[in-house]
């Protein structure tokens, strides 16, 4: 079954290269379940001894080989050096005896990294009945044999288990940041909507005074210059509007932002503590500090792979807006997006100051402090 792996690539690393977890390589390790085989032949439990000594490379060689090559999404791995590996370990299992039976573990293992799905309970079922007839055939004890086929059946579903656990959080992850991409695309919506609901009066009226100058410009210069006039007035107000909107100032709010945040939050898995105090703000204010909720938020949930975060709001002696998180920025210390670059022209407008940066146990943290003091009610 393909995979669409890379084959160097970290089969359970879904969340970027500084996540650390098993990959191929590290399967690789299992191949020291030769080692019983080795055993044998050195003490002299194994003849002919080059034929020992061939199944036994034999069998490490093709585990390698699956295994690698189900990284790499090869289909080759489960229809053609499986069925190899199965059949060298059956047949050394049921020549040399003994510790051979270490190669039909190792087979277990290689089973539960290439195959997918309901398959793998019933071929997992088909190599422990085969290793069955082999442990009669020899005249294996009832414990043993018992012992074996619980090892074959957990040696193949623990790495499927695995497999299977990592793929659903990168399944996550991609959730995550399809979320953050639509809660952008849902910022951009909004100040469309805006900035259509600001400016389609305004340019409808200024359409229709211009209309009026044309039309008086020959026969009543005084109201041509009024209606002129009053073009001038909505423009300017239009543009002090439309600089207001675009700094923020038609934002939705503190109070607003922060129930966006918990609720943001709570759908990409990031435990959230939020603690504000009961303040009366001006409208500016209120409004800036629901634009830097938002960009802190959308920063922990697109970038810091963050499993908590907490929101404070301190007062008095002005206001000082934290968000901390315990992830790890995706960027380098000192770097800014976008979103905080205006974010910090939007505060320094107002002489207020923001520091962004990782923080010195782990994690980030966005600090926004402002002059103004907060009234408690």
């Amino acid at each position: 079954m393909k995979q669409n792996r890379p084959a160097e690539e970290s089969w359970l690393n879904p969340l970027g290269e500084d996540e650390q977890g098993p990959d191929a390589k590290g399967l690789y390790i299992w191949c020291a379940l030769a080692g019983g085989p080795v055993w044998d032949i050195a003490h002299g439990h194994a003849h002919p001894l080059w034929a020992a000594w061939a199944v036994t490379a034999a069998g490490a060689a093709l585990y390698i080989v699956t295994v690698r090559l189900s990284f790499a999404g090869s289909r080759r791995a489960e229809r053609l050096f499986l069925p190899l590996l199965a059949a060298v370990a059956i047949a050394a299992a049921s020549v040399f005896h003994g510790n051979f039976s270490l190669l039909l573990v190792m087979t277990a293992i290689a089973l539960g990294v290439t195959v997918r799905g309901r398959r793998l309970p019933f071929l997992l079922s088909a190599l422990a009945l085969a290793s069955l007839g082999v442990q009669i055939a020899i005249g294996s004890g009832v414990r043993d044999t018992v012992f074996l086929m619980w090892g074959l059946f957990t040696a193949g579903l623990i790495p499927a288990i695995m497999l299977r656990l990592w793929e659903a959080i990168r399944e996550l992850q991609e959730t995550r940041e399809e979320l953050a991409r639509a809660a952008v695309s849902e910022e951009r919506l909004r100040f469309s909507r805006d900035l259509h609901d600001l400016l389609g009066h305004t340019l409808s009226v200024m359409v229709v005074k211009a209309e009026a100058v044309r039309r008086l410009a020959h026969r009543d210069a005084d109201g041509a210059a009024r209606q002129a006039a009053d073009i001038e007035q909505i423009g300017r107000e239009a543009l002090t509007e439309v600089r207001a909107a675009v700094t923020g100032y038609r934002g939705r709010g503190l109070t607003a932002e922060l129930d966006s945040a918990r609720t943001v939050l709570a759908d990409a898995d990031i435990d959230v503590t939020v603690r504000t105090p009961v303040v009366r703000l001006s409208p500016e204010t209120d409004v800036l500090l629901g634009w830097a909720v938002r960009e802190g938020v959308t920063n922990v949930i697109r970038h810091s792979r963050a499993r908590s975060c907490e929101i404070d709001l301190r007062e008095p002696g002005g206001l000082v807006l934290e968000i901390r998180d315990d992830g790890a920025p995706a960027a380098g210390p000192g770097h800014r997006g976008n979103g905080l670059v205006g974010l910090g022209e939007r505060v320094a407008a107002v002489d207020g100051s923001l520091d962004a940066g990782p923080r010195p146990g782990g994690g980030f943290l966005l600090r926004v402090t402002l002059p103004e003091q907060g009234e408690n009610v």
